[in-house]
Order: structure tokens, then sequence, then C-alpha cells
């Protein structure tokens, strides 16, 4: 059986005509439903959104009206207490001691009788010093404790006014400290108004607002706060531990511009980011209850909400675009199977050779899909080909391996000579140079591998110096501190090398006394191995030090102030060898010296 080529043309029109149609569907049914969706949703977002703030308005003057009611039985018991001619019978001065006592008797029982409201937690009465019960200090005080209060100037610009205070942390001598908000007002001699005979102080537990506050958590974000009548909080998100208490204060535009009006919605911008601010006031006191949510928040659960809402209509919409979709596809996919095996049959029977003839085809997705093929064969064939070279340059490299591990012996070896050649002429320093250098490419070289312990590394380190200081004698001295048992681990292979040599040759070197120290440190740290160098030569500039990690060295700026002097290959190296968690780090200052370090995982040697 021959594949015809007029069995690809035929194919490549039915794929056309199969076009033709799926452009149809989208442009008549697709396009206008989504359209139609579209709308119908954005529009029910918008109304759901809408409502959503109505309700948060609702529950915020509920919400009030609840704490409106509350303070009203406070504000009324106070009212009580203040009209009660026992109170000032029992302040008013001149009683002797024996009356004094009956007198603690009777304002005691006139502090137990304000705990009838279930509201108020504690009367406090503060009274003239030379009264004996001042000291009592559990209901009865010194009238000068009030002054004390932060409070008090409006206490005492209000004359016997009632006035109503933030929320604050006051310490019981019978009950500990407690979150309370108190309502003050001072004590006039009914004989001579002007004399102040104390004042009288209604606490109310925090709870109290708390529990209103709770109530209107409306957003994850932002929590509720409560305002007095000049902008100032008297509760938030200070006062308890729930989510949004990050959110802090209001602007104080804002809050100025709600302490000027009685409720409402506004609208904010934070970072971007558009928030409803809504409030209401507290008809006793004048408080601002405000509520906060972002534009984001509301958009979620009006989204949400509008799920529910056309469910109904997208899941008819859906099961009707299904059944259209499966009719045309039905076709589609018939027509073009039986091609698709017609074309597979032909590849089995005479191979993919015939792919590759040049003939003039027509367009479509089956002479798409037959120059596929071809390329996917070529690609096979370009793989095994890459592969086969690579396993030649494989072992074209094992070779090098060996052919270089002859050349360190035979280094190693004409050192040794020399070294030997050195000694038996007496020269000792020139001994002392070969055989460190010996050391030196024996730990760099270290077999081939890349690794090393990091007593090699230690080790390395002091042979460089060694050498350096023959070089440059007398003009750095050098300190290497270890942790015990650190040589069980392994870092990469000249690691702190590079780093020494910079603190020598790019900081204590171009000093001008050219004179200086370097320490190197090892230790372990939660896991991690850190090394360090440090030295007090001339420093660098942060950004310097930042651009030295980031950028690879140039050859034409290697030596200049602006090369990367090494430390962007040492900390790459680290990152692959540990993860990009690790790596250097450089604190510097010019004139200050530097200090490199090098954070990284332990591995423990194999």
């Amino acid at each position: 059986m021959k594949l015809r080529w007029s069995d690809l043309a035929g194919l490549g029109q039915g794929m056309l005509a199969a076009r033709k149609w799926l452009l149809a569907y989208a442009i008549f049914i697709l396009l206008p439903a989504g359209i139609m969706l579209a709308s119908f949703f954005e529009r029910s977002s918008r109304i759901l959104e809408q409502e959503a703030i109505r309700s948060m308005q609702l529950a915020l003057k509920q919400a009030g009206m609840n704490l409106t009611y509350k303070l009203d039985h406070i504000r009324d018991s106070s009212n009580a207490i203040f009209m009660n001619h026992v109170l000032y019978d029992n302040l008013a001065p001149g009683d002797s001691v024996t009356g004094q006592l009956q007198q603690i008797k009777e304002l005691r029982y006139l502090a137990e009788s304000a705990r009838v409201n279930e509201d108020i937690y504690r009367l406090r009465l503060f009274a003239a010093p030379s009264r004996l019960f001042a000291g009592d200090r559990v209901n009865l005080f010194p009238l000068a404790d009030i002054e004390e209060y932060p409070w008090y100037p409006a206490v005492l610009e209000a004359g016997g006014g009632l006035v109503w205070t933030e929320v604050y942390r006051e310490d019981y001598t019978d009950a500990g400290e407690k979150a309370v908000f108190s309502a003050a007002r001072l004590l006039r001699n009914p004989e001579s108004y002007d004399e102040i005979i104390g004042a009288m102080v209604l606490d109310i537990p925090g709870e109290l607002i708390g529990e209103v506050m709770s109530e209107l958590q409306f957003s994850e974000e932002y929590a509720p706060l409560l305002l007095d009548a000049g902008g100032r909080q008297i509760y938030g998100p200070a006062e308890r531990e729930l989510p949004g208490a990050e959110a802090g204060k209001l602007p104080e535009a804002l809050a100025a511009t709600i302490a000027g009006t009685g409720e409402g919605v506004l609208q904010r911008r934070e970072d971007r980011r558009e928030v409803h601010v809504v409030y209401t006031t507290i008809g006793t006191t004048g408080w601002k209850l405000v509520a906060q949510v972002s534009q984001r928040e509301i958009s979620d659960r009006a989204a949400g909400l509008s799920q529910f809402t056309s469910v109904a209509a997208l899941i008819g919409i859906t099961v009707m675009f299904l059944i259209l979709v499966f009719v045309l596809l039905m076709f589609i996919v018939k027509e073009m199977q039986r091609r698709v095996q017609l074309i597979l049959k032909m590849m089995r029977k005479e191979g993919v050779g015939w792919l590759e003839d040049q003939r003039a085809l027509p367009g479509g997705d089956f002479r798409l899909l037959e120059s596929s093929v071809d390329h996917l064969i070529r690609r096979l064939n370009n793989l095994m080909e890459e592969s086969y070279q690579a396993k030649i340059q494989e072992r074209e490299a094992q070779l090098r391996t060996l052919q270089a591990q002859i050349n360190p012996h035979f280094l190693y070896n004409a050192l040794d000579m020399i070294n030997w050649s050195a000694i038996a002429h007496g020269a000792e320093d020139t001994s002392q140079m070969i055989e460190s250098l010996a050391r030196y490419f024996r730990l760099s070289l270290n077999k081939g591998r890349d690794n090393v312990s990091i007593e090699d590394e230690l080790d390395l380190v002091r042979v460089f110096l060694e050498i350096q200081q023959n070089r440059f004698p007398s003009t750095f001295t050098c300190t290497i501190e270890a942790e015990p048992g650190l040589g069980a681990y392994v870092i990469p292979k000249l690691t702190l090398q590079p780093l020494v040599e910079n603190a020598l040759l790019h900081g204590i070197r171009k000093t001008k006394a050219k004179q200086g120290s370097i320490r190197v440190t090892a230790r372990r740290e939660d896991g991690d191995i850190v090394l360090s160098v440090a030295d007090d030569g001339i420093g660098m500039s942060p950004e310097q030090a930042k651009r030295l990690l980031v950028e690879p060295a140039r050859d034409d700026a290697a030596g200049s102030a602006g090369g990367s002097y090494g430390l962007y290959n040492v900390n790459e190296r680290i990152r692959f060898f540990a993860g990009n968690r690790y790596g250097l780090s450089i604190e510097t200052e010019p004139g200050r010296g530097t200090v490199v370090t090098v954070r990284m995982k332990a591995v423990a040697v194999e």
C-alpha cells in the first residue's frame, strides 16, 4: 500500500474546514457568551461590594449602639453617685478621728453599691490628704494621686463634668494589674463651690470595649479602632493580640476628618492599595468606632458571593458549550484519526525516508507533523553523534589527567634536588623557601581532588604566608585560630588562600606604611562552617565590596582598585559546592580594614 500525496492534500483540506468551524464557533458562540458572562460577573461583583460595605456600616452602627447603651448606664450610675449627699457629707473636712472611721464605712458601702452595675469594676474616691481614710488605697486614695494620670488635666478643665479616658493599665493593691478605662469627675464642696474636696473615678474593664471590638473583625489586615472626639486612639491593636494588630493608627488628616463628622465611609490609599474606612459615633462619649478593610478583601468577598449567584447560569452555559464542542470534535477527531493511522501504517511499512523527499505539498497541520517527525529523527541522529564525541573527549580527558599526575612528581623531585643543593651550599633561607614552595604545591594540587579538609586548607594558608614573609620580611604579622575537630570537614580547594592574598597584597601592601596584621579564624556555627580573614589594611567602600561579589574578574582590571581580586570566583565556587544561600560576605570601610567571612554547610570527609 502506497501513501498517496492526494491523501495528504485531502487531509489538509479537512483540517482547513475544521479550522473554519472552530473559528465560527469562537466568533458566534464563545465570544458573545464570554462578553455576557464577564459583564454579568463585573456588575454583580460591584453590587455585592456595595452590599458588603453597607453591611459593614450596619454592623458597626449596631456595635456602636450596644456600646452606647452600656456607657449610658455607667453615666447614669456616675450621676446617681455624684448627686448622693452621702458622698459630700463624708468627704467634707472637719470631722474628728472617730467620725472619720464612720465615714470610711459609709464611703466603702457607697463604693460597693456602685458595683450593682456589672459593667463597673471599681469606684475610686480621691480625698484631701488630711482625711485619715485617704490612705486606704482600695477605694479611697489621696487627692494628689489622681494628678499623676495623663487625663487629669481634662478632668480638671471639665469642672464637675464627666470625662471618659482611654484604656490604660491600673495596678490595684488587692487585684493586681488590669486594663481599664474610666469615667472621672471632680467633686466640689456644696457650701463653697470653688473648693475641690475630691474626685470620683469609675473604672470599667477594658474587656467591655474588647468584646465589642472583637465582633468587628471585618479584615485580616486591619484591626478596628476606637478614637476619642479629637481623633486620638483610645483602643486599638496595641491592646490585644488579634489579626491586623500591625495596622497601626490612622493618618492624622483622616482621623481629623472622622472626628468632624458623625458617620460614613471614606477611602484612603496605602502602599498603592485602596482601603475603605467605615466609622460611626458613640453618642454618650463622642468616640468614633472605626473599621478598615482593603478593596482587595472586599473584592474577594464579593467574588465568593458572586460565585453562588451566577453558578446556575454558568453551569447552563457550560453544559451547552460542552455539548457543542463534543459534537464538533467528534467529526473532526474521527477524520483525523483515520488519516493519522494511514500515515503511521505507511511509516511502519516503508520507513521515514519518504519524509526527506522534497516534494510540493499542501500546507496544513499534517505537513507540520511530517516536518516535526523529520526534525525529530535528525535531532536524534545529532544527539547520538554528540554522545559518541563526548565519550571520546572523556577518554582523552582521562588520559590527560593521568599524564598530568606525572608532572607534579617531576616538580617535587626537582625541588627536592634543589633543596639538597641549597643545604649543601649552606643557603638555609633558600632551602626554607624551596621547602615551603614544595609544601605549597603539594597542598594546592591535592592529587587532583577539588575538595580538601579544612586542616589542609589552613596548612596551605600557613605555607603561603611563610613564603610571603620571606618575600616581604617584617611587614606583617599573622595569626590562625581554628576550633578542634575541623579536620573532619572538607571545603573547596583554594578557598582561603585567595582571601589571604587579597588581604596582604590589596589591603596591607597598599597602606602608606605597608605594614599590618592578618587574622584567620575557623569555627562551626549552627551546623555550618564559618571561616574569616581579617586585615587592618586600607579597606574599601561598601559599594565596591558588593560589586566584587557580583562581577567576574576582568583581565584589564585585575590589579587595579576596581578588580574583583578573585572574590567572585571563590563566591561562585562556594555557592556551587554548598548552595545559593551560602557564600562570602564583606565588612569593610575605607581606612578601617576588611573582614571577609566564608559561610558554607559542614560536609564531612568521605
